[in-house]
């Protein structure tokens, strides 16, 4: 699954452990999602929807 988060996170000018701490993950949770190495669970996918203001699928989308 593809993200837009990296793009979301500079926008805001923060870094990966600043997310993590406003999401309450680790900074190497932020950097798995960010990578695609790793889906986030629905709960966390609709805390960083939350966070950017944004519908899931505006941050998240499949892989074409």
């Amino acid at each position: 699954m593809k993200n837009r988060l990296k793009v979301l996170r500079a926008e805001r000018d923060w870094s990966q452990a600043d997310l993590a701490e406003r999401l309450r993950v680790s900074r190497q949770t932020v950097n798995a999602v960010e990578t695609g190495k790793y889906d986030p669970s629905l709960e966390l996918a609709f805390a960083i929807g939350k966070l950017f203001g944004q519908r899931i699928e505006e941050v998240f989308f499949p892989e074409t």
